[in-house]
Order: structure tokens, then sequence, then C-alpha cells
């Protein structure tokens, strides 16, 4: 494997290989970077065995990537990695520090590696959202002609931060945030390396400690190894020599108050159930006071936003059937933006849920249904295409639409039984006149 000129000097330091008395300075996050695949966690979705990024990784057949999501999930660790591995020429750059003129040399260099030695060089590109149109536009010819492979990272959409020329010759490889589990296993391990984490020192922690950190640090594996260094250090050791961590030491590292939530426990249970009760009872003060208590302990935007959906459909209803589009749109949106800014659109459609009328005929009306149903024999409502004709389906069926105000009184079910019986309230008042007008 080549030794590569570039990877000495900032900001290169990144991507070389350090002794730990030359790393004493740096900051946990950094000097636990994975160094290869098998160190690496997360992203399963892309780099599981047998994947077709892992397979390229590990074939040193790469070609022209971007890698996004958001901070801390591992995009620039992935790029470590990709140079430990590849025996290409790996050139890092940072599109915040970077300019025209060094991607010109830098691609200069790569075309004379390769005519000389015929090694190709990987160029890594941080934060290329930060890039515009026409610096995006001096790699395209390159990358068109081979003579550097791009790896692109960025928190940004790629859709619409970078050029359409540069994302179809580009794989895009979403990165998601990290499970809770996962950014535990970063911190123990952490606390168990010896040589680059915090295992040289005398550490006791409490397991509800890194679960805290884990849980309130979203999916962010470098904000969770700040907080663990930060919380670590700044306390003084026992007469024993031990540093004890623990849930208070935890909460003081990252400036965050614990709250009663755990999920898959009652905490999680019981605060979404209250969410639920204090939208269904149309007390919007409460309903946000549930919904911040859901935020601030870390719950997915996208749970939030099916819990609301269901309560617009199941408990408004027909009674304003916009709460059931405003909740889905709050759902899309939340999915689309991810938090802190979701708490904005879900805290609209749960005030909207919890001022508007409530109604739930249409819920108690399938339950009722779904008990009653048994197979029906009613001829004259089968398909009468194909052989329908013949078999008798579709026999004396009326089409409404033949008929003055498209309804026409028929049987459309083998028996008489009233599920649906919509209330005296909002839009279903309408709809219960209609109705009534309809039977006279």
């Amino acid at each position: 494997m080549s030794k590569n000129k570039a990877l000495q000097s900032s900001p290169e330091e990144l991507f070389t290989d350090k002794t730990t008395s030359s790393r004493e300075h740096e900051p946990l996050a950094s000097r636990m970077r994975p160094v290869n695949l098998d160190e690496f966690v997360g992203q399963e979705h892309i780099l599981a065995p047998g994947s077709l990024l892992r397979k390229t990784i590990e074939a040193d057949r790469l070609t022209s990537v971007i890698f996004f999501g958001p901070p801390g999930t591992g995009k620039t660790t992935l790029a470590t990695c990709i140079s430990n591995i590849t025996h290409s020429y790996f050139e890092p750059i940072n599109a915040v520090t970077s300019n025209v003129e060094e991607l010109r040399r830098v691609i200069k260099q790569a075309k004379l590696r390769l005519k000389a030695s015929g090694q190709k060089t990987i160029l890594f590109i941080d934060e290329i959202h930060r890039f515009s149109k026409s610096q995006q536009d001096v790699l395209m010819p390159d990358i068109e002609d081979g003579s550097i492979t791009l790896i692109g990272a960025t928190v940004g959409n790629p859709f619409f931060a970078l050029t359409a020329p540069l994302l179809s010759r580009s794989l895009i490889f979403e990165f998601h945030s990290l499970t809770e589990k996962e950014i535990q296993s970063v911190l123990e391990r952490a606390l168990k390396d010896t040589e680059r984490g915090l295992g040289a020192l005398k550490i006791e922690y409490e397991k509800e400690a890194l679960g805290f950190l884990a849980k309130s640090c979203e999916g962010d594996a470098r904000r969770s190894l700040n907080a663990l260094e930060i919380g670590v250090k700044s306390m003084h050791k026992a007469k024993d020599g031990v540093i004890r961590f623990g849930l208070k030491d935890a909460q003081d590292s990252i400036q965050k108050k614990a709250v009663v939530y755990d999920k898959n426990e009652d905490g999680h249970y019981d605060t979404i159930s209250a969410f639920i009760k204090s939208m269904r009872g149309s007390d919007p003060d409460a309903t946000l006071y549930w919904l911040a208590k859901m935020i601030y302990a870390g719950e997915d935007p996208r749970f939030i936003a099916r819990r609301i959906c269901i309560c617009a459909s199941e408990d408004v209803g027909n009674a304003d059937p916009q709460a059931l589009v405003l909740a889905n749109a709050a759902l899309g949106v939340s999915e689309f933006i991810g938090m802190p800014e979701a708490r904005i659109p879900l805290a609209q459609a749960a005030v909207y849920v919890a001022c508007s009328p409530k109604s739930n005929a249409a819920y108690l009306g399938i339950e009722k249904a779904l008990k009653e149903v048994r197979e029906a024999k009613v001829r004259h409502l089968k398909d009468a295409t194909a052989d329908g004709d013949r078999l008798g389906h579709g026999k004396d069926y009326k089409y409404a639409h033949d008929f003055p105000g498209h309804y026409v009184k028929q049987e459309y079910m083998p028996s008489k039984i009233k599920f649906y019986e919509p209330q005296d309230i909002g839009y279903e008042k309408k709809i219960k006149e209609r109705l009534k007008d309809l039977n006279k």
C-alpha cells in the first residue's frame, strides 16, 4: 500500500497513522475514529457483508460516490477506512477551505500520477455541498474520463446541493442516524480502549449514564464521545484512584436534564398515552407539554407524527377531515427536514387536532362492521365483466349516476345493520344531513 504525501498535513491529518503519544491532544472522537470496516459501527443497510458498497471497497474497485446524512453518522469515518484500504492515492480536501485553483492542482497531479505509474487517485471532498456550481463543474471532465474517483460527503440533500451532471456520475448512499444501541457500543469501546480511548484510566460507569448520552446525542456518535470525554476528564478521582461516572455526571457533561422517558418501557408509553388523550380531550396546552417532553427526550419525530395521524382519523374523523390532511403533511415534512425543525410542523398538527371538533363515528363504524363481516352473497353487486353476465353477476344492479342526484336506493350488503352513525358536530353534521335527505 502506498504512502500518501498529502496525508501528512492539514486537513489530511484525519487520515494519517499516529502514535498514541502524539495524539493525546486530539479529541476522543478523533482518536476513536475506526481505521477499518470491522471497527465501523452502523449503516448496516449499505455496509452489510455482501452489500455493493462493501464489496467495492474491499475489492478496491470504488467508483465515484456521494455520502450524505446527519453529522456524526460516519461519512468521514468511512472515508478514513477507505484511505487505509485502497491502493489508490488518497487526496482529502475540505470544500470550506478549498477553491478552484486547488482543485485544478489536485487533478493535474492525479493525471500525471496515472500516466507515470498507473496509480489512480481518490479525491475525498468533505462538505462538498459548499462547492459552487462552477467548482463542481471543474470536477466533471476528470470524473468522466476516470482521472479521479470522487468521494463526496455532505449533510445536505445532494439532490438539492449538487448539480445534476455530478449526481448522474455518482452512486448516492444515505447515512442514517446511529441507534442508541450503536452509540452505546461506541461509548463502551472508548472506555475500554487503552491506546486510543479512556481505558488507561480507572473508570467505573453507570449503564444509565451511557444510555442517557446515547439517547441525548440524537444519533451523533461524535457528540456522544465529546460529551463522555468532557464528563470523565472534568471529574476528580476518588481516594482509591477510580473515576466514577454516573447519570448526574452525564447530564452535566451535555448540559441536559434527564427526563423519565425510557423507550419501550413505561415512561415511553405513558407519555404517548398522555399526548393522545390530551389531543382527544381538546386541550392544546397539555398537548404541547407532552409533545415537548417527547421531543426533549429524543423521540423519533416520525413516531410522533404517526400518532397524530391516528388521532386525527380516530378521534376527529369526519368532524374535520382537514385534520388528517394536516397530520399526514406533518409526517411527510418530519421525514424530509428532521429535527430540530420538525418540532414546528409537529406542534402545528398536534394543536390543530386538539382544537378540532371530535367524532369517532368512522372508527366505531369500522369496528362494528368488522364484527359483522360474513361471506356476502349479493349477486347484483358482483363484477359483471368476463363471464359475469352468463353467471348472473351484476343482475338488477342500478348504476347510481343514471338517476337524479346520482343516487338510487338499493341493497348494498346482505343485512340491514347501521354501522356509521355521524354526529351533530363539525363537518360531520353536514354528512348526517345529506344521508338523512337521501333516505327520505
